[in-house]
């Protein structure tokens, strides 16, 4: 017996015929170029109205890459075309601001992660701000294929009661991202205890390419054990330069009441007598003698799709498929009343958890967080 039933979810995204989904980016830093990008590469979907940048110099750079205009203010950009939403692809010290001029001109905003940077300035920026209801977060993770994959067998009662998720891939908010949502905690406090090893590691690649050294570098990694109360638990596992040292693996965790999640490998029952092991497989295109073109087509499990890519043709990675997502989803939202992406309370909620590392390594101790005025 399976308990997926229905058709596959498709990744976030499949647009009705109708006009593209407009919105201003704010920064022409990496993550904006995304942004750019993929409006680029969909212009039947998405469409940039205009970019904000700090200097003429970053405007006319970014005319000439992205084809769309340019503006120092981001009241100019809206008074020239107003977008569906504002993208606010900047650092973190300059995301509040940015975020409390879209509300002020009673636009919706996609905030860059995490929306502030210690926790006195997410509560400033949730008494500014929260009410409005107009600020979503541009927290991708959880839209990544693989792992949209793995919360569909989740909610579909695969696993039983989830009680323990341990994430070693990505860090900070993102894993808390993951987190609470392969946990079910929502809002919960959680009592936190972290710890920090150093030791040598060789980082054959890095952010910009192959260093060609295998001198192995002072790395280290952090430990922090989540205790959400009720049975509930998880383990945050982050190394130095894990997004790209391909000498460190990724690896999910689930556990629940009928059975695990081992990354794509799944344990689970399916009656008194009965236990399967099987596999999240994804269907690559462009691989061997398949000339459909390198693309992620779908990912299934016991012969069920359980996620089928929106965005085929980009020939995307999955953090641009989940961007893509993202602004899909934003666009419903804005658009149609769709569900909420991220909103702007989960987003501090991850924060606050992912801070509570560094209060515990400071102290040396475990440490509670509380609930604050987002959680209610």
């Amino acid at each position: 017996m399976s308990v997926l039933g229905g058709a596959a979810p498709e990744g976030a995204g499949r647009e009705a015929a109708r006009e593209p989904i407009r919105y201003a980016v704010v920064g022409n830093g990496w993550r904006a170029g995304i942004f750019g990008r993929l409006a680029e590469l969909f212009p039947e979907r998405l469409r940039v109205t205009g970019v904000v940048t700090r200097t003429a110099e970053g405007g006319e750079r970014a005319e000439q890459q992205w084809h769309t205009p340019s503006f120092r203010t981001l009241a100019d950009a809206v008074r020239a075309e107003r977008p569906d939403f504002v993208v606010a692809a900047v650092p973190w010290s300059v995301a509040p601001q940015i975020t409390r001029e879209a509300v002020a001109l009673d636009l919706p905003v996609l905030s860059e992660t995490p929306p502030a940077p210690d926790v006195p300035g997410l509560v400033e920026l949730w008494s500014q701000v929260g009410a409005s209801g107009l600020v979503q977060v541009a927290e991708q993770y959880p839209l990544y294929p693989g792992h949209a994959a793995r919360l569909r067998l989740i909610d579909a009662g695969v696993l039983g009661a989830v009680s323990n998720v341990q994430v070693s891939s990505t860090h900070q908010y993102h894993a808390m991202a993951l987190m609470r949502a392969m946990l079910g905690v929502g809002f919960d406090d959680a009592a936190v205890t972290a710890f920090r090893t150093e030791f040598g590691l060789a980082s054959p690649i890095g952010r910009d390419g192959w260093t060609g050294d295998l001198t192995p570098q002072p790395s280290w990694n952090l430990l922090a054990h989540y205790d959400f109360g009720d049975g509930r638990s998880g383990l945050y596992d982050f190394t130095d330069n894990q997004w790209h040292n391909e000498l460190r693996s990724n690896r999910i965790l689930v556990r629940g009441s009928h059975g695990e999640l081992v990354t794509d490998h799944v344990v689970h029952v399916t009656d008194t007598q009965t236990v399967l092991e099987s596999d999240l497989v994804r269907r690559q295109t462009g691989r061997d003698m398949n000339f459909e073109g390198f693309d992620l087509d779908h990912i299934a499990f016991e012969g069920k799709v359980v996620y089928r890519n929106a965005w085929q043709g980009g020939r995307l990675a999955d953090d641009e498929i989940a961007v893509a997502s993202l602004l899909a989803g934003m666009g419903a939202w804005v658009r149609d009343g769709g569900p909420a992406p991220y909103p702007l309370a989960d987003a501090c909620q991850d924060h606050l958890l992912a801070l509570a590392i560094d209060e515990s390594l400071a102290t040396g101790r475990a440490v509670r967080t509380t609930r604050r005025p987002w959680a209610s």
